[in-house]
């Protein structure tokens, strides 16, 4: 037996004893694992907000000192990365601003009249089902006995706010700390992705020497090749889904506003948000924004159904192909696929993960297939 096959034998022999202690110290692994991810996790926050400013700073490089007149100027060339990243931030501001001064106290608004509507709501929808359906007298007999109490309901759910609200304030001091190392982490992360951002290039170059000075040349490239790929995809699928996303939810607010429909500022946000969520989350919006207009008037949810499916249809044909379209190069049935294992998986954050991280092993696996057809000289039609 040459050194090779002892070495492989004993380090299989290593993996497989502290395979065999991790699993009789379950708990004080996952004890480690937590603390571990707990201390490095501004870090990984840090490489998140890194990601989502790297898109609107390399967007301001490309189209303000790559072109024209600054394009081949010294000066230009050693303000561009200060300088995009600082609009990449006041973009970031803006948004949140936006988000923070005009959003947020309409949906407040809303929320605070809920509660009266839901009072008035389940009244006029009873009255409606009384109206509608009074020649049938076993409806209407049914109706009534479910003998709806607007108060009740009203009351239960004052109650249910009220004992969250005592909880929040029975835990302040848990509730600052979470608060305040929230902050702590959000700052670290922050300072860290603007290191990332300026330092990009340098911080490239270090990791493939490394890379290069620990793994064999072959194995470096293909590594490069696969973070070159889903830093592609993904950036592309963020950029295409938060686009279709927002052009979405103003539709919806546009059009609510226009017909006069409640909740116009509500439903727009709602379906903005839960249209990042491929395929079912413009669906989850529906449903929900109907039912809250269905407390006002069951005739205006039914409407708006009829407006969600006319503007989905104008935003699944027209927009989305233009502004997503095959930027992750997936077709649609491994979308599905990905949607589905990575909310069973992950939840929410499954879904919008998923997508691209199958989008990239499709790329690599479509790309080792191809190469093994054409060693073998088949060729398939």
């Amino acid at each position: 037996m040459d050194k090779k096959n002892m070495k492989s034998i004993m380090l299989l022999i290593l993996f497989a004893v502290l395979l065999y202690l991790g699993v009789q110290n379950i708990d004080v692994v996952l004890d480690v694992i937590a603390t571990v991810i707990g201390l490095v996790f501004p870090f990984i926050l840090g490489g998140g907000i890194a990601f989502v400013l790297n898109v609107p700073m390399s967007f301001a490089e490309r189209n303000i000192f790559g072109r024209g007149k600054l394009k081949g100027s010294k000066a230009a060339k050693k303000a561009a990365r200060p300088v995009s990243l600082i609009l990449a931030i006041l973009f970031v501001i803006f948004i949140i601003a936006v988000v923070g001064g005009v959003v947020l106290p309409e949906l407040g608004k809303t929320a605070m009249g809920l509660g009266k509507g839901i009072e008035t709501g389940l009244q006029n929808l009873q009255d409606w089902i009384d109206s509608t359906f009074q020649q049938n007298s076993m409806i209407v007999e049914w109706v009534n006995s479910l003998d709806i109490q607007p108060q009740k309901i009203v009351d239960s759910v004052m109650q249910v706010l009220q004992s969250g609200v005592n909880n929040i304030l029975s835990s302040t001091v848990t509730v600052t700390m979470g608060i305040v190392n929230t902050a702590v982490n959000v700052s670290i992360g922050f300072v860290f992705a603007c290191y990332i951002l300026i330092q990009k290039e340098k911080l490239m170059i270090q990791a493939k020497k490394a890379l290069f000075a620990l793994l064999p040349e072959k194995t470096v490239e293909y590594l490069l090749h696969v973070c070159t790929l889903a830093n592609n995809t993904f950036s592309r699928f963020v950029t295409g889904q938060c686009i279709e996303a927002v052009i979405l939810g103003t539709m919806f607010f546009v059009a609510m506003t226009v017909f006069q429909f409640p909740y116009a500022m509500l439903v727009g946000v709602l379906i903005a948000f839960t249209a990042l969520i491929p395929i079912f989350g413009a669906f989850i919006g529906c449903v929900i924004s109907a039912l809250l207009i269905l407390l006002v008037s069951p005739m205006k949810a039914l409407l708006f159904l009829i407006l969600f499916l006319v503007l989905q249809q104008i935003e699944g044909n027209l927009i989305y192909p233009h502004v997503v379209g095959g930027s992750v190069g997936l077709p649609s049935v491994w979308v599905l696929v990905a949607v589905t294992v990575g909310g069973s998986l992950m939840g929410v954050a499954g879904m919008l993960i998923f997508i691209p991280l199958v989008s990239v092993l499709y790329a690599l696996f479509r790309e080792w297939m191809y190469k093994s057809l054409k060693k073998k000289g088949v060729q398939v039609k």
